[in-house]
């Protein structure tokens, strides 16, 4: 499996808005919702709004996914090409099981940078999206490749609008709704719930989609050993489960979270799994209807 390479996915995005990104299948103008969620690597979108994401698609919504890098040093034990391709694999089973979209940019892991061909690139994408909401991670993050998926996302909300700005994809003419996912990182200040989405009706198959990610779960990514997956097969089966446990607990512990947003915009719901998100200064400031507009899943 060949990645495209930075070259050629801009050649791609530039030559006609009708023209396919590898892999992509433009949606049609049907009236549904377009929703763009960028991740610095192939699983946090899928972590994040993994679950919103299943919701959308089920309601016949468009959602795509970006990983602004490849992932190719996410592993103790592999990287380069051979990492890249792997992980393109397993997210790419995962969108499968959303029901969703996926584009990975063949920038390097671990090297991330808000650079003008960068901003270029994902103003370019979301104006070819034509997205109503655009999701994506905080700038305080103790990830470098997070915090400057923030910074390029936040650097596009303006620059999405402007004529002369990559005139090569015309300029969005509305200006969506940016937002960030929550995190747990108190400086400069914590995160807010602005709007929490119940997922239980779609958890399992967020967990099952996860469950493919193997380099970077049931393996442990860069951090993990080879005592955590063995070739053993009922040794894996357990920590496949280990996993799928561990991730409920944390979505779980999203709802305990914001148990006041949760019982506002669920209530009389007994909600488990959930996911949240937050309101960015920059793009269109949306209301509570504006939201429920967006975020279609309320009694």
């Amino acid at each position: 499996m060949k990645l495209p390479t930075p070259l050629l996915l801009l050649a791609v995005l530039t030559s006609t808005l009708s023209a396919a990104i590898p892999g992509v299948k433009m949606p049609p103008e049907d009236g549904k919702l377009r929703i763009i969620a960028f991740g610095a690597h192939p699983d946090d979108c899928e972590i994040q709004v993994g679950g919103s994401a299943a919701l959308w698609a089920r309601a016949g919504h468009h959602v795509l996914f970006v990983s602004v890098t490849n992932g190719d040093i996410g592993h103790w034990r592999e990287a380069g090409g051979p990492l890249a391709r792997r992980r393109k694999a397993e997210v790419d089973e995962a969108h499968r099981i959303l029901g969703i979209q996926g584009v990975v940019l063949d920038n390097h892991d671990g090297e991330l940078e808000p650079t003008l061909e960068n901003r270029r690139t994902l103003t370019r994408l979301i104006r070819w999206w034509n997205a109503d909401l655009v999701l994506g991670p905080r700038t305080n993050d103790y990830h470098p490749d997070h915090r400057y998926t923030g910074v390029l996302v936040q650097d596009a909300a303006y620059m999405v609008t402007v004529p002369f700005f990559c005139p090569d994809v015309p300029a969005m003419r509305k200006n969506p709704v940016f937002m960030y996912y929550t995190d747990r990182f108190q400086k400069p200040a914590p995160s807010r719930a602005d709007v929490i989405v119940n997922i239980d009706p779609v958890a399992e198959r967020k967990l099952d989609a996860l469950g493919v990610m193997i380099s970077q779960f049931a393996e442990g990514g860069a951090n993990g050993n080879a005592s955590l997956y063995p070739a053993d097969p009922a040794t894996q089966r357990q920590r496949q489960q280990q996993v799928r446990e561990n991730f409920s607990r944390r979505f779980k512990s999203t709802t305990a979270r914001f148990a006041k947003e949760a019982a506002l915009w669920h209530p009389g719901t007994d909600v488990q799994h959930s996911e949240a998100f937050e309101i960015c200064e920059y793009g269109t400031q949306p209301d509570r209807d504006g939201l429920r507009k967006l975020f279609r899943f309320f009694k």
